[in-house]
């Protein structure tokens, strides 16, 4: 029997979610799982964002969030997880341009000068029925009708993604007696999607189903752990999955999908399996 974390995050429930063997790979045989180009790019621009939202409001300019982005950039280039990357120099420079895009997103969506943050990269641990949740939130807003969680985004737009801003304002209840108003996701866009607030009014109904649905996902890996058995979820996304040399339900499906001609080029599994 496999030992239950001592917490479960928004992420890794999605994790499980997506596939349980994948979950397995990665947080109980903890195999290498790098970190790839676009989440880096997002991990940059929320730090130069965690950083501009904590100056005084008449400093949250766009020449201050680029005066931060060249300070931190010297630091983050040699980050381990970045150097794995192995950029040449024309690709780090685009990845700067693609970061920057995200971070100059938060213009086209608000006025940071005009915001009261109360909060900037808050860590939430509580129980919600019975979960051991934790989560980071971005920020905590405060506007005329009270608390506004809010998360950054780099990537597509996905509306499921409010649920993870509700467990954060659950958490946010619980912690501080105050239930948020609201519960926000800002996509930042880049050079092909542009920027996108997607936002619910946060109820007792929407947290209570999002912790619901939690609870459900945290119960079935508990099943996982007692049985030691973590079934694979197949699926086109074991194509960018990390593990795919270690897992033979996604080598197969891989390679049959590559056969019929519907495994995308760009797929890293295609290089990872030699296809």
């Amino acid at each position: 029997m496999f030992k239950v974390p001592r917490s479960f995050s928004y992420s890794s429930a999605s994790v499980y979610k997506q596939c349980p063997r994948r979950w397995k790979y990665k947080y109980i045989d903890k195999l290498p799982d790098p970190t790839g180009e676009a989440a880096l790019v997002g991990t940059f621009a929320h730090d130069v964002l965690e950083q501009l939202c904590k100056e005084e409001p008449a400093l949250r300019t766009e020449q201050k969030a680029n005066e931060i982005a060249r300070n931190n950039w010297s630091e983050f280039a040699e980050r381990k997880d970045f150097k794995k990357l192995e950029l040449d120099e024309d690709s780090k420079r685009n990845f700067r341009w693609k970061a920057w895009d995200a971070i100059k997103g938060l213009w086209r969506l608000e006025n940071p000068s005009q915001v009261e943050i109360e909060a900037t990269e808050q860590r939430l641990s509580t129980s919600l029925l019975g979960v051991p949740f934790f989560g980071i939130v971005d920020r905590i807003d405060r506007d005329e009708d009270g608390l506004v969680v809010v998360d950054y985004k780099t990537g597509k737009v996905r509306h499921e993604n409010l649920d993870q801003v509700l467990l954060y304002s659950a958490a946010v209840s619980e912690k501080t007696g105050e239930q948020p108003s609201k519960a926000r996701l800002m996509y930042l866009g880049n050079r092909e999607i542009d920027p996108q607030i997607v936002e619910t009014d946060v109820s007792e109904d929407l947290m209570t189903k999002a912790i619901t649905d939690l609870s459900d996902t945290w119960n079935k890996l508990k099943n996982n752990l007692d049985s030691e058995e973590f079934e694979t979820a197949t699926g086109p996304l074991c194509g960018w999955c990390s593990f795919i040399e270690n897992c033979p339900d996604g080598i197969n499906y891989v390679r049959k999908r590559a056969d019929s001609g519907r495994l995308k080029p760009d797929a890293p599994a295609r290089s990872l399996l030699g296809i």
